[in-house]
Protein backbone atom coordinates (compact mmCIF):
# COMPACT_ATOMS: atom_id res chain seq x y z
CA UNK A 1 0.00 0.00 0.00
CA UNK A 2 1.27 3.67 -0.69
CA UNK A 3 0.31 6.54 0.87
CA UNK A 4 -0.02 9.81 -1.10
CA UNK A 5 -0.14 13.03 1.18
CA UNK A 6 -1.74 15.65 -1.52
CA UNK A 7 -2.01 19.23 -1.02
CA UNK A 8 -3.25 22.71 -2.80
CA UNK A 9 -0.27 25.05 -2.78
CA UNK A 10 3.53 24.52 -1.74
CA UNK A 11 4.73 24.52 1.67
CA UNK A 12 6.39 28.27 2.00
CA UNK A 13 7.97 28.36 5.84
CA UNK A 14 11.39 26.86 5.35
CA UNK A 15 11.07 25.99 9.21
CA UNK A 16 7.65 23.77 8.21
CA UNK A 17 9.65 22.33 4.99
CA UNK A 18 12.60 21.34 7.44
CA UNK A 19 9.69 19.79 9.77
CA UNK A 20 7.67 18.03 7.30
CA UNK A 21 11.46 16.47 5.67
CA UNK A 22 12.60 15.55 9.10
CA UNK A 23 8.95 13.14 9.32
CA UNK A 24 8.72 12.20 5.71
CA UNK A 25 12.65 10.79 6.00
CA UNK A 26 11.80 8.93 8.94
CA UNK A 27 8.23 7.76 7.70
CA UNK A 28 10.67 5.72 4.66
CA UNK A 29 11.71 3.16 7.14
CA UNK A 30 7.61 2.71 7.70
CA UNK A 31 5.46 2.65 4.38
CA UNK A 32 5.86 4.31 0.96
CA UNK A 33 4.90 7.53 1.52
CA UNK A 34 4.87 10.45 -1.92
CA UNK A 35 4.11 14.18 -1.62
CA UNK A 36 1.87 15.47 -4.59
CA UNK A 37 1.44 19.07 -4.77
CA UNK A 38 -1.71 20.89 -6.82
CA UNK A 39 -0.47 24.45 -8.02
CA UNK A 40 -2.05 27.04 -5.94
CA UNK A 41 -4.48 29.29 -8.81
CA UNK A 42 -3.08 32.13 -10.18
CA UNK A 43 -5.76 35.46 -9.99
CA UNK A 44 -7.85 34.61 -7.65
CA UNK A 45 -9.34 38.13 -6.61
CA UNK A 46 -12.07 37.73 -9.63
CA UNK A 47 -13.12 34.46 -7.97
CA UNK A 48 -15.24 33.78 -5.66
CA UNK A 49 -15.06 31.26 -2.99
CA UNK A 50 -17.33 28.63 -4.46
CA UNK A 51 -15.41 29.35 -8.09
CA UNK A 52 -11.95 28.57 -6.55
CA UNK A 53 -13.17 25.65 -4.65
CA UNK A 54 -14.30 24.29 -8.35
CA UNK A 55 -11.34 24.92 -10.29
CA UNK A 56 -8.77 23.06 -7.17
CA UNK A 57 -11.47 20.00 -7.10
CA UNK A 58 -10.70 19.62 -11.26
CA UNK A 59 -7.19 19.10 -10.25
CA UNK A 60 -7.54 17.45 -7.16
CA UNK A 61 -9.76 14.95 -9.09
CA UNK A 62 -7.05 14.84 -11.49
CA UNK A 63 -5.01 12.88 -9.19
CA UNK A 64 -7.11 10.40 -8.07
CA UNK A 65 -7.92 7.33 -9.67
CA UNK A 66 -11.06 5.10 -8.96
CA UNK A 67 -9.19 2.38 -6.65
CA UNK A 68 -8.10 4.96 -4.55
CA UNK A 69 -9.33 5.13 -1.17
CA UNK A 70 -9.41 9.14 -0.70
CA UNK A 71 -9.41 10.92 2.86
CA UNK A 72 -9.86 14.68 3.28
CA UNK A 73 -8.38 16.13 6.06
CA UNK A 74 -11.08 18.00 7.13
CA UNK A 75 -12.91 19.72 10.00
CA UNK A 76 -15.86 17.92 10.27
CA UNK A 77 -14.01 14.79 9.94
CA UNK A 78 -13.92 11.60 12.88
CA UNK A 79 -11.26 13.06 15.42
CA UNK A 80 -8.81 10.96 16.71
CA UNK A 81 -6.37 9.78 19.48
CA UNK A 82 -2.90 9.26 18.33
CA UNK A 83 -3.79 5.57 19.18
CA UNK A 84 -6.67 5.38 17.25
CA UNK A 85 -5.28 6.66 13.88
CA UNK A 86 -2.19 4.13 14.58
CA UNK A 87 -5.24 1.72 14.87
CA UNK A 88 -7.46 3.24 12.02
CA UNK A 89 -3.80 3.37 9.58
CA UNK A 90 -2.98 -0.14 10.45
CA UNK A 91 -6.57 -1.44 9.69
CA UNK A 92 -6.53 0.79 6.01
CA UNK A 93 -3.26 -1.49 5.65
CA UNK A 94 -4.67 -5.31 6.45
CA UNK A 95 -8.30 -5.02 4.97
CA UNK A 96 -7.87 -2.66 1.70
CA UNK A 97 -4.93 -2.91 -1.32
CA UNK A 98 -5.89 0.51 -2.67
CA UNK A 99 -3.70 3.67 -1.84
CA UNK A 100 -4.35 5.56 0.38
CA UNK A 101 -4.79 9.57 -0.47
CA UNK A 102 -4.39 11.94 2.46
CA UNK A 103 -5.97 15.63 1.16
CA UNK A 104 -5.48 19.07 2.66
CA UNK A 105 -7.77 21.61 0.32
CA UNK A 106 -7.13 25.03 -0.05
CA UNK A 107 -8.35 27.70 2.23
CA UNK A 108 -11.80 27.56 1.48
CA UNK A 109 -11.57 23.69 1.96
CA UNK A 110 -13.34 21.34 -0.38
CA UNK A 111 -16.06 21.12 -3.29
CA UNK A 112 -19.20 19.17 -3.01
CA UNK A 113 -17.44 17.11 -5.49
CA UNK A 114 -14.53 16.30 -3.88
CA UNK A 115 -16.39 15.55 -0.64
CA UNK A 116 -18.78 13.18 -2.48
CA UNK A 117 -15.76 11.30 -3.99
CA UNK A 118 -14.33 11.01 -0.79
CA UNK A 119 -14.41 7.33 0.97
CA UNK A 120 -13.09 9.34 4.35
CA UNK A 121 -12.92 12.49 6.58
CA UNK A 122 -10.46 12.91 9.37
CA UNK A 123 -9.90 16.00 11.38
CA UNK A 124 -6.64 16.53 13.13
CA UNK A 125 -8.53 18.72 15.86
CA UNK A 126 -11.82 21.01 16.44
CA UNK A 127 -9.17 24.11 15.76
CA UNK A 128 -8.18 25.64 13.03
CA UNK A 129 -4.96 25.67 12.02
CA UNK A 130 -3.02 26.93 8.97
CA UNK A 131 -2.98 24.83 5.85
CA UNK A 132 0.95 25.18 5.89
CA UNK A 133 1.40 23.94 9.71
CA UNK A 134 -1.86 21.49 9.19
CA UNK A 135 1.03 19.74 6.77
CA UNK A 136 3.54 19.03 9.43
CA UNK A 137 1.36 17.90 12.10
CA UNK A 138 -0.25 15.26 9.42
CA UNK A 139 3.04 13.53 8.98
CA UNK A 140 4.45 13.88 12.47
CA UNK A 141 1.10 12.03 13.32
CA UNK A 142 1.44 9.73 10.52
CA UNK A 143 4.56 8.94 11.73
CA UNK A 144 3.80 8.76 15.25
CA UNK A 145 1.08 5.83 13.87
CA UNK A 146 3.93 4.08 12.46
CA UNK A 147 5.96 3.99 15.73
CA UNK A 148 2.49 2.93 17.92
CA UNK A 149 2.04 0.28 15.24
CA UNK A 150 5.51 -1.40 15.69
CA UNK A 151 6.05 -0.39 19.62
CA UNK A 152 8.99 1.79 19.37
CA UNK A 153 9.40 4.08 22.07
CA UNK A 154 8.54 7.33 20.25
CA UNK A 155 4.54 7.43 21.57
CA UNK A 156 4.48 7.81 25.51
CA UNK A 157 0.77 7.24 26.84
Amino acid sequence: MKITFLTVGKTEDAYLKEGIDKYVKRLKHYTKLELAEIPELKNTKALSPEQQKAKEAELILKKITPLDFVILMDEKGSEFTSTQFAAYINKKEVTTSANLIFIIGGPYGFDNSVYQRANDKISLSRMTFSHQMVRLFFVEQLYRAYTIMKGEPYHHE
